[in-house]
């Protein structure tokens, strides 16, 4: 049978192009996992974005007279340089206070549009100043607004994060007044899911003051634990036994 020559070459072409490495492909052999929601049943994970910001000293003692256990999601320079004496301080004081301590990475910017090497800075940058501050090397990183693609994960996975989103949102971030987030709340707690992973954002006066005490009161009503992202995972925050903080030196900065 005649093949003409035209016909075998693209044949040729088409297998090569197949069987040739991609060369955006990645070696999915580490890659993070990406947490939704809890595991522990009657366990609700109030979680903070986008700080170090002015109100944690009040978002702190809210939550100490609650009795309760938070998760902040620290960017390393969005709001304020992490590396600030105030800053650092309130990051600082959600640690020692048994909050858990996590990252945000470094801008706060859209993971899935930077080149690798620009990923693995807004993560190793963001933990690295977490070390200093606190001696403890935090394992999980919430991706900003949530996103993430497969370089990401290999990215995270790489660095042993795991990375949490959330499965309720208060809607602050969104444009939502106070009396709506804690409608939100109110609803969801009514609701009764097995557990809740909820983001919030400190940056924002009304969560701090408002919507954190009524978000507290509705779901400690409905029976709910509150704790830390680790706790309602049932995995360890961090990476090996926390240490002790870096004396400052001159590293310390933006």
């Amino acid at each position: 049978m005649f093949i003409p020559i035209e016909l075998l070459s693209l044949a040729f072409f088409i297998w090569q192009a197949k069987a040739a490495p991609s060369p955006l492909a990645l070696d999915d052999t580490v890659t993070a996992s990406v947490i939704r929601s809890c595991r522990v049943p009657n366990t609700a994970a109030i979680t903070f974005d986008d700080g170090p910001y002015i109100y944690m000293n009040d978002i702190i003692k809210t939550l100490k007279d609650a009795d309760a256990k938070a998760t902040f999601f620290f960017n390393g320079n969005n709001f304020d340089c992490i590396y600030n004496s105030a800053a650092a301080a309130r990051v600082k004081l959600a640690f020692d206070n048994k909050h858990q301590v996590a990252s945000h990475t470094w801008r706060h910017a859209h993971l899935s549009q930077l080149s690798e090497p620009d990923l693995r800075a807004e993560f190793s940058r963001t933990e690295d100043a977490l070390k200093k501050i606190t001696g403890a090397q935090v394992a999980m990183t919430r991706p900003p607004f949530g996103e993430y693609n497969p370089l990401v994960l290999k990215v995270a996975g790489d660095r042993g994060q795991t990375l949490v989103n959330w499965d309720f949102d208060s809607g602050d971030s969104a444009g939502a007044s106070k009396t709506k987030s804690m409608q939100e709340y109110e609803a969801v707690a009514k609701r009764r899911p097995n557990n809740i992973l909820a983001l919030n954002h400190e940056t924002y006066e009304g969560t701090a003051h408002t919507v954190l005490p009524k978000a507290i009161s509705a779901l400690k009503s409905a029976g709910y634990r509150l704790v830390t992202v680790a706790e309602c995972l049932g995995q360890p925050a961090y990476k090996g036994t926390p240490g002790a903080p870096s004396p400052r030196d001159s590293s310390w900065r933006c």
